[in-house]
């Protein structure tokens, strides 16, 4: 599927992926290098160049939690990030990783992304990102306090 979008999807090293990006999807770098410790990362390219990557984790027993996706701006809207993710899914399914979670605000473009690929809001986190976070997290002039944890399971 990814051929057809013109880019290819392949794990790469943490030091690889551009900081811009994870600071788009994140915007604080401590907590960055704090998850990219040990992280599986991927990257989407075209053209030699990264225009999404992806960031998990190990949380525990067969589950992955998906702490960062980010399509350069010139390439958001152009169904990057949803073969990118597909392609992570499927990958992690056929490793045998039982389950995918994360966590995203309560509002915005981002839990509708995650819905349409099949993650299940389970819980909310009062008060997360103002707990977690120096400066405040906007988006469309809202701050977001809480998070929504989500789940997929892959088995």
């Amino acid at each position: 599927m990814e051929e057809k979008l013109g880019f290819s999807v392949s794990q790469v090293d943490a030091e690889s992926l551009p900081w811009a990006m994870l600071l788009d999807a994140d915007p604080s770098e401590r907590n960055v290098r704090k998850y990219l410790a040990g992280a599986r990362c991927f990257s989407a390219e075209k053209d030699n160049e990264i225009v999404g990557v992806c960031v998990l984790n190990t949380i525990g027993d067969g589950a992955l939690e998906l702490f960062n996706i980010a399509v350069s701006p010139d390439m958001q809207g152009q169904g990057v990030g949803s073969a990118l993710l597909r392609h992570v899914i499927d990958r992690c399914r056929s490793e045998g990783v039982r389950r995918i979670e994360l966590g995203t605000g309560t509002f915005g473009y981002q839990l509708a992304f995650y819905q349409r690929l099949g993650f299940r809001v389970e819980r909310v986190v009062r008060d997360f990102f103002l707990d977690h976070y120096d400066e405040p997290v906007m988006e469309m002039g809202i701050q977001h306090k809480d998070m929504l944890r989500l789940g997929l399971d892959l088995e």
